[in-house]
């Protein structure tokens, strides 16, 4: 024949086959929003590197995820600004904390909302080091006691998950033991499994005030070269009892969002990083991007890489631009 029979263009002609035969779909029952949490009642302090995004005090995050819950974003996960910091990050593990208090107050408020609580220390230390450190060095094993008491706090107050992101070695058998000892077996672990010492967390460290005082945290985050460590961790915390696991950043390691999936027997999470978020935000501003398309391209990407879910600040936004239509 002149021309070939096979015309895949056929499908791609109707937006409505186009949209029958799509592969991918994202949906925001997909997204989780994360949230800066304030100790103040009353608080909305913009984050100049994260057009959009604020931290919010008590009073105000309530009103914030009731807007959240309307749009069908039925998961947050709370990061804490305490009124003060020590070496021994002990404001992530104080029961009257920021995060317990936020986490009390939305559970009353707002049942249906999933609260996930965030379980590290570099929001707390004064250092801004992931735990404890001594002569420059995080000492894992003694901050693994640290984080399993964080974590029981933040089930005690009612979350509904927790998501250890400390990248300690055992953190996730620490943390299930101090759980099911506290007699919550049925609170399930998000592990940041494979979260990698990322240059896209820039912004993110401004909006949780956590930036490291000396030093790096590339002794405990992964080398971004390294794509089999990640399944070794991920294999690792699964062991341990990890109900979810997690590929961070999200943008830059498709690859191994995909390996992760594919061997992965448990849902896979990616986070959609600050530094990701504000490049798109930036370029947005400048008219170089259209930012809903390329925002909406973007999470259908992580979805296809193999997210099932995706943490996202894009999240409020996704949703709407998804009920009006919008597609990548």
């Amino acid at each position: 024949m002149a021309f070939p029979i096979d015309r895949p263009r056929r499908l791609r002609d109707s937006k409505l086959l186009r949209a029958m035969v799509r592969e991918t779909r994202l949906s925001v029952s997909e997204l989780i929003e994360p949230l800066f949490v304030l100790a103040a009642r009353k608080a909305r302090r913009a984050i100049p590197s994260m057009p959009g995004q604020y931290q919010l005090g008590i009073d105000d995050l309530l009103s914030h995820c009731e807007a959240s819950l309307e749009l069908g974003i039925g998961a947050v996960i709370l990061f804490g600004l305490p009124a003060k910091k020590d070496p021994l990050g002990s404001g992530g593990y104080a029961r009257d904390g920021v995060v317990p208090r936020a986490i009390r107050a939305l559970k009353r408020a707002l049942p249906d909302l999933a609260v996930i609580a965030d379980v590290c220390l570099c929001e707390y230390t004064s250092h801004g080091h992931c735990g404890i450190v001594r002569g420059g060095r995080l000492l894992n094993d003694e901050t693994l006691k640290l984080l399993a008491r964080e974590a029981a706090v933040y089930a005690d107050a009612g979350a509904d998950v927790v998501a250890p992101s400390a990248m300690a070695d055992g953190q996730v058998r620490a943390i299930r033991a101090a759980l099911d000892r506290a007699g919550h077996d049925g609170i399930p672990i998000l592990s940041y499994a494979a979260k990698y010492a990322s240059g896209f967390y820039g912004p993110f460290r401004e909006a949780a005030a956590s930036a490291p005082a000396f030093g790096d945290r590339r002794g405990y985050q992964m080398d971004p070269a390294n794509r089999r460590e990640a399944l070794r961790e991920v294999a690792l915390d699964i062991e341990e009892g990890a109900d979810m696991v997690m590929v961070k950043p999200a943008l830059a390691y498709f690859d191994v969002l995909s390996a992760v999936k594919r061997a992965s027997p448990v849902p896979v999470a990616a986070y959609n990083v600050s530094g990701e978020y504000a490049m798109v935000k930036a370029a947005a501003a400048r008219g170089w991007i259209d930012e809903p398309r390329v925002a909406l391209e973007i999470l259908t990407g992580i979805r296809g890489a193999g997210a099932d879910v995706i943490l996202t600040y894009h999240a409020r936004d996704a949703a709407r631009w998804l009920k009006e239509g919008r597609e990548a």
